[in-house]
């Protein structure tokens, strides 16, 4: 994506073997270093415009300091800490070094995503009733992977991975969220892999999210609910679900469905490149941290309906969504 969007690498950080002949065959120009300091030393006597973080979750916080502390603009791989709390504290600490930050939420410039929005603005379906998402999947044997093996303070589990787009593609289509119930299970890693969340927007909208890893058959990943009809789709990134004609005929993304009468959707085009198209813009404009796509106190709040979630599958009970730095209405 960076090489789709025009920039150009020219350092990157691996300690692993197998990844460092993996970077100097797919970007043989680009220095290859073993860390981060290394990496940051590059950017001392050599410069660098930016600098993208895609490491395991439960260093963000830490690495990210340490690029800010550097003066180099910043881009973080969601989540952009594993709790609220920690990401607010990180982004008041550029703020306040005047160092641009910013998260990946690439999720946003997905064509299904564009595409629901889309059908959102057209007001084709009515009052809106009901907005469901799901990001299910199929895997008894769970990875060897950081994700499947860490707990939640580490960075694992579903809800600080799929729950992160979830959570914020539903804030931008509804608003904030207001209330939270969760229910959550660990049935084949360390931390949850079998979710369902229950939002209630502070614009009275609902919304329902489900990721799960161990689902024998995965539901549509977007069904919403109107007056006038329901719009649906089927898979993501053309994963197997148990709705395989959802995602409709070439062209299309999906059904706008009235009971037995369907009608397809035209797919809205997107290039998940333009995240790197805007980070680019925004550094070399007059505002650079303004400008960046994703405002990172959008990911503190979605950090904090994820803590919310937590409290609620803890306490069996609806919890109220606490985002910090924000003043109680």
């Amino acid at each position: 994506m960076l090489q789709a969007a025009g920039l150009t690498i020219t350092a990157i950080a691996t300690n692993s073997g197998e990844r460092v002949a993996q970077a100097s065959a797919d970007v043989p120009e680009a220095r290859i270093v073993p860390d981060l300091d290394a990496l940051l030393d590059h950017a001392a006597t050599d410069g660098l415009d930016l600098v993208v973080l895609a490491s395991p979750s439960g260093v963000h916080v830490e690495q990210a300091r340490q690029v800010v502390e550097a003066g180099v603009a910043c881009v973080v791989d969601k989540p952009l800490a594993c709790d609220a709390v920690s990401a607010l504290e990180l982004v008041d600490f550029a703020a306040a070094e005047g160092v641009p930050l910013t998260v990946f939420q690439n999720r946003r410039y997905d064509p299904q995503f564009r595409t629901l929005q889309e059908v959102l603005r057209s007001g084709t379906l009515g009052e809106l009733r009901q907005t469901e998402l799901r990001w299910e999947r199929w895997r008894p044997v769970p990875k060897d992977r950081w994700r499947e093996q860490v707990p939640p303070e580490a960075g694992g589990g579903l809800l600080l991975d799929l729950h992160t787009h979830l959570i914020d593609q539903l804030v931008l289509l509804h608003g904030p969220v207001e209330t939270v119930y969760a229910e959550l299970a660990a049935w084949t890693t360390a931390a949850e892999d079998d979710t369902f969340l229950a939002l209630r927007h502070t614009g009275g909208h609902r919304s329902q999210v489900r990721a799960s890893t161990v689902s024998g058959a995965p539901g549509p990943r977007v069904r919403v609910q109107g007056s006038l009809g329901a719009y649906i789709l089927g898979s993501a990134q053309g994963e197997q679900t148990a709705f395989p004609d959802a995602d409709g005929p070439l062209g299309q993304l999906g059904w706008v469905v009235r009971g037995p009468e369907r009608e397809p959707v035209a797919a809205v085009e997107s290039d998940p490149a333009d995240f790197y198209r805007a980070v680019a813009a925004a550094l070399v404009s007059q505002d650079p941290m303004a400008g960046m796509p994703v405002d990172p106190s959008d990911a503190v709040h979605v950090l904090a309906v994820i803590d919310a979630a937590r409290a609620s599958d803890r306490g069996r009970r609806v919890v109220d969504v606490i985002t910090p730095g924000e003043a109680p209405d």
